[in-house]
């Protein structure tokens, strides 16, 4: 059994899912939404990190997966998100997790069956592939399916992970 913790990265809103895996079966544990008020970038950054870094602790993930920064017509936005996705990934790191990173292209694959398909069938997949009763909020759903996403790639290749082991600035 693999718990894995999928983070959808954002500045203003951070989705989170935590699923387990064993071999091809997924089961739903927990996912959800970190909110950062209207204020400062490194204040929000804050709450990114010490919000997952209490994911963490309390759930005991084996592996961090995390959606790669797509291209966005707004460099600003880009660099944020970039930020918050730093944010997200030091607070796996710092718990000497493996973090692995999917293109959202790479995960609507795995989950939908289309690299095009929108939030809509992201939602509707997820909601499936786990046996919810509803659907989750959007930023959740897409963090549970980098989750899914990953425990797909554990599954079907698991020599091709991209991911790598960091502790403390190096690489394991």
């Amino acid at each position: 059994m693999t718990l894995i913790l999928g983070i959808d990265p954002g500045s203003r809103q951070t989705g989170f899912g935590l699923i387990d895996a064993v071999g091809v079966k997924t089961s739903y544990v927990s996912s959800g939404i970190i909110r950062m008020s209207k204020g400062e970038l490194p204040a929000r950054l804050k709450v990114i990190f010490q919000s997952i870094s209490e994911l963490i602790e309390q759930h005991q993930p084996q592996v961090m997966a995390i959606e790669d920064i797509f291209f966005a017509r707004d460099p600003r936005a880009a660099l944020r998100l970039g930020q918050a996705r730093g944010a997200a990934i030091v607070a796996g790191v710092d718990a000497d997790l493996p973090v692995s990173e999917y293109s959202a292209r790479t995960v609507k694959k795995a989950v939908v069956g289309s690299g095009s398909a929108s939030k809509e069938q992201v939602q509707h997949m997820v909601m499936r592939l786990l046996a919810l009763p509803a659907a989750p909020k959007e930023d959740a759903a897409d963090a549970l399916a980098v989750a899914i996403c990953h425990a797909h790639s554990l599954t079907m290749h698991p020599t091709l992970i991209k991911s790598e082991r960091y502790s403390r600035g190096r690489f394991k």
